[in-house]
């Protein structure tokens, strides 16, 4: 089995999270510069066994799409194109940031660590990718929202 592979889509930066070959854990992969990411995922796919990509879907409260919600487009319509028979899924990703700045706050980190910018991103995308192996597993797969079904 190949790995599932997270995606925290930002303007300037994107956490990436990738999970073991069972499917079991997500761990953080990197803070990727917005500008370099469709490099790094050509380059990580080519040498990973990649199941399946899962992208954070940006909502409202009210369950509408957020502002940023034209960029992950973008990107999702980019990467649809880069991998055509990779299966790409959205999950709801609210909340996500918040949880992840409690978490890095609770960590027991050294401040200059918790300040990264980057650290909430990455923490996000696993966030994004637990939240998905515990739906695709079952628990509630009605959340999930397939891209492209063109496999």
């Amino acid at each position: 089995m190949g790995r599932f592979l997270a995606v925290d889509y930002g303007q300037r930066r994107i956490g990436l999270a990738v999970s073991d070959t069972m499917h079991m854990i997500a761990t953080h992969l990197e803070t990727v510069p917005q500008t370099d990411i469709y490099n790094y995922l050509k380059d990580y796919v080519g040498k990973e066994d990649v199941e399946l990509i899962v992208v954070g879907n940006p909502k409202q409260m009210d369950n509408t799409p957020s502002e940023s919600m034209v960029y992950v487009k973008e990107f999702l319509e980019n990467i649809v194109k880069l991998f055509p028979q990779m299966p790409i899924y959205m999950v709801d990703e609210r909340y996500t940031s918040k949880i992840a700045s409690q978490s890095i706050a609770h960590s027991g980190l050294k401040k200059k660590k918790r300040q990264e910018k980057g650290l909430i991103d990455s923490v996000s995308a696993v966030l994004i990718l637990q939240d998905f192996m515990e739906m695709f597993q079952g628990l509630g797969r009605n959340n999930i929202i397939k891209v492209n079904p063109k496999e």
